[in-house]
């Protein structure tokens, strides 16, 4: 689980001032692979050693260029839909969840699946299973398109009805005011979801919350390292891919709380140099579907220009550890024996 406690979060410039030079880097902890991530990549890193290549994941199995690659250069072969599977093969269902739907027309292929989904995301599905079965008004907060939100929504299909930011609640419509529930993508920013379930409340008084966050702890996390340090930075660098919810968000946070400006980036080699013109201090965070493989080279990039000076800022300890689906439990218990 994560800690409740700041740990250290001393950024003050008086109290932790650039060192020589006048430069220094924040970098936030936590940052990079959260659990369900790292459950996923290592569902098809283990499907791979028990089964050979070709493997088949349904979409991207986390959303980040770097992870995709790595994997496809293994053998990884990465489809769109089931039908792209050939028959009695083995496919992947991503960390982001599919609709029941998907389920059926494996099944309808004979196809082997294993389910990479993070249990975070299982959770909303089983509320809006919940919910639609006592016959409510589901409202899904989440970005229209996203993989997890046509997951969410296939379970439910007649019951959730989708509310794209604060600028979409203006469009809702429901049966009966007194049994509306919103639930939420777990990648989401924090203060736009609630802006928007206030705006929902404005309209629905009655609107009920879900039973737990469905903001996933890791995506929070980093929005709350990000807060800490943005308003000592000239410049945020955000380390994850664009199709990345989370990361995307990232930017957004760093911007809303004080940074002066902040980019994404895949690789060090896309960082533009004329970025760090006049800039003293750089803070570097980085999406939950990252490998710090990634943050490591940007880091290295930045101590080429005269940022060697590397600050943590750590406002949560994450330990949540996800078992492996049960396909795969007894080859992780093999490697374990081995080590």
């Amino acid at each position: 689980m994560t800690s409740a406690i700041p740990l250290n979060v001393g950024i003050a410039r008086s109290a932790g001032a650039p060192a020589a030079g006048g430069k220094r880097v924040l970098l936030a902890e936590p940052r990079g692979y959260c659990a369900g991530v790292d459950r996923a990549v290592e569902t098809v890193e283990k499907a791979l050693e028990k089964h050979g290549a070709p493997i088949y994941v349904r979409k991207e199995i986390v959303h980040n260029r770097h992870v995709v690659e790595t994997l496809r250069e293994r053998g990884v072969v990465f489809v769109d839909e089931n039908d792209e599977v050939p028959e009695g093969a083995l496919v992947v269902f991503s960390a982001h969840g599919v609709a029941p739907i998907v389920h059926e027309t494996a099944a309808a292929r004979n196809l082997r699946t294993i389910d990479a989904t993070c249990p975070l995301v299982t959770k909303v599905h089983q509320e809006a299973k919940r919910f639609a079965r006592d016959d409510y008004d589901i409202l899904l907060i989440g970005h229209e398109g996203h993989e997890e939100v046509e997951g969410t929504a296939g379970e439910a299909p007649e019951h959730v009805q989708l509310v794209d930011g604060p600028d979409s609640v203006d469009k809702v419509t429901v049966r009966d005011p007194a049994k509306v529930i919103w639930l939420s993508q777990t990648t989401l920013s924090v203060d736009e979801t609630m802006e928007t379930v206030e705006r929902l409340r404005e309209r629905f008084p009655t609107l009920q919350d879900p039973p737990s966050d469905d903001i996933c702890y890791a995506t929070s996390n980093r929005q709350t390292a990000v807060k800490a340090m943005a308003p000592e930075c000239d410049l945020v660098i955000v380390v994850g891919s664009r199709n990345s919810s989370n990361s995307v968000r990232l930017v957004e946070v760093a911007l809303g709380a004080g940074a002066c400006a902040s980019y994404l980036v895949d690789y060090a080699r896309e960082v533009d140099p004329a970025w760090l013109d006049g800039v003293r201090t750089i803070g570097i965070t980085s999406g939950a579907s990252v490998p710090e493989i990634l943050v490591t080279g940007v880091l290295e990039l930045l101590a080429e220009h005269g940022f060697g000076d590397v600050q943590p800022v750590t406002t949560a300890n994450e330990t949540l550890v996800f078992a492996l689906p049960r396909e795969l439990r007894a080859s992780r218990k093999d490697a374990a024996a081995q080590s």
